[in-house]
């Protein structure tokens, strides 16, 4: 069994609880909370482990770290320092490749091995659109993300100053382009338009048209429903209008902590260092025999 820790209980560590235990090779060996946070405890955790650290839950193979996107670089070093693999679901498009590097020199340094940005945009999504670019090369693939709601977006503008909530809404506008829709709760005394300066400003919206809106009640408004359809029109060989499309409409959080409960049974077949999905043999993410799963999916 794969002892496996969760680090943090906001939207994706609720449903991560519920993917280790459904795992037949894994057994959750507890969660990592924040002090304030180690009280009276949601009646799921009952009967779980739960700490303020990893150092005191014992042996632990692998950690999920189900923590906002910009505190996984240094954590995640911290966590391969102890010899833990990590599994996170990073996920700024932009500066994965150099994550990935700064962690892979650590995981190799530790004897271990973490695996980045493994949710579902990036991570099976990318998967995906490496096996249409391997049927064929020449093309150009379109990813349209939404209706739905962007946990990093939403996380990264309630850490902006004034924020009390937030919720930020993919809409697809096709060809890859998208429009952010954010509506705030502000905080007491708050100004708004520096607010929503700050929020067109930052690097997860600077790029695509956003529009901001203050409502007085965010949680009336959420849904962590979410969707994505992938489109690649290409040649193979020199053959033309070869088209493959990939459609899905699903639960974000529970998506998301499924493919990192995967990426963290992969983890423990790799060498020391750290992966990007499209870097894991696709069986490792299985449980069970290899030599069954060839039989029962080939």
């Amino acid at each position: 069994m794969i002892k496996t820790a969760i680090v943090g209980y906001g939207n994706i560590g609720r449903y991560a609880v519920q993917a280790v235990q459904a795992a037949p090779d894994m057994e959750l060996v507890g969660v990592v909370r924040r002090p304030s946070s180690l009280g009276e405890q949601p009646a799921e955790l009952v009967g779980v482990p739960v700490a303020a650290s990893l150092k005191e839950l014992g042996l632990v193979d692998v950690a999920l770290l189900c923590t906002p996107t910009r505190a996984v670089p240094e954590m995640a070093a911290e966590i391969l320092k102890q010899g833990i693999n990590t599994v996170d679901s990073y996920d700024i498009h932009s500066d994965l490749a150099d994550v990935r590097l700064k962690l892979d020199a650590v995981a190799r340094e530790h004897n271990a091995v973490a695996v980045i940005s493994a949710g579902w945009d990036p991570g099976t999504d990318s998967i995906l659109r490496a096996l249409m670019e391997a049927m064929a090369p020449g093309g150009i693939t379109y990813t349209n993300f939404g209706p739905g709601m962007s946990m990093g977006h939403s996380v990264a503008v309630k850490a902006i100053p004034g924020v009390a909530d937030a919720l930020s809404m993919t809409i697809p506008l096709g060809t890859g382009v998208h429009r952010r829709m954010v509506y705030v709760e502000l905080q007491e005394g708050a100004d708004f338009g520096q607010v929503s300066e700050a929020i067109k400003n930052d690097p997860y919206f600077i790029h695509d048209e956003t529009h901001v809106f203050q409502v007085p009640d965010v949680s009336r408004l959420k849904d962590v429903g979410h969707g994505v359809a992938m489109e690649r029109k290409g040649v193979s060989g020199q053959t033309h209008n070869q088209l493959f499309k990939w459609e899905m409409r699903i639960n974000n959080p529970a998506l998301t902590s499924q493919v990192m409960v995967a990426a963290a049974r992969a983890s423990m077949k790799q060498q020391p260092g750290a992966y990007t999905m499209i870097q894991l043999p696709i069986i490792d993410l299985l449980p069970g025999d290899p030599d069954d799963i060839i039989r029962r999916l080939v």
